[in-house]
């Protein structure tokens, strides 16, 4: 089990971007959230199997026709325990 907190830029506010997180993480069965920061980035707190984090961030790091991640920082972070789902915030 590890645990990561994910920065992205690029167009990612106003786009569904974090509907799509919640989406690919219940999809790959890893937990956390996701929230908008006033920099017009996004902070993504991400837990689960290493594969499965990996799939997920692969997945995000793709986008759609909307979406566009430009970078992704990545920094790990101690597991929570008792973590049951992947939530954005507002």
């Amino acid at each position: 089990m590890k645990r990561y907190l994910v920065i992205v830029d690029g167009r990612v506010q106003g786009v569904g971007f974090r509907f799509f997180c919640v989406r690919h993480a219940q999809l790959r069965g890893v937990t956390g959230s996701v929230r908008n920061l006033d920099n017009g980035m996004v902070e993504i707190f991400v837990q689960g199997n290493e594969e499965n984090i990996n799939l997920f961030l692969m997945d995000i790091q793709k986008g759609d026709k909307f979406i566009r991640v430009d970078d992704m920082s990545v920094k790990k972070l101690n597991v929570v325990d008792n973590e049951r789902e992947f939530t954005y915030k507002w």
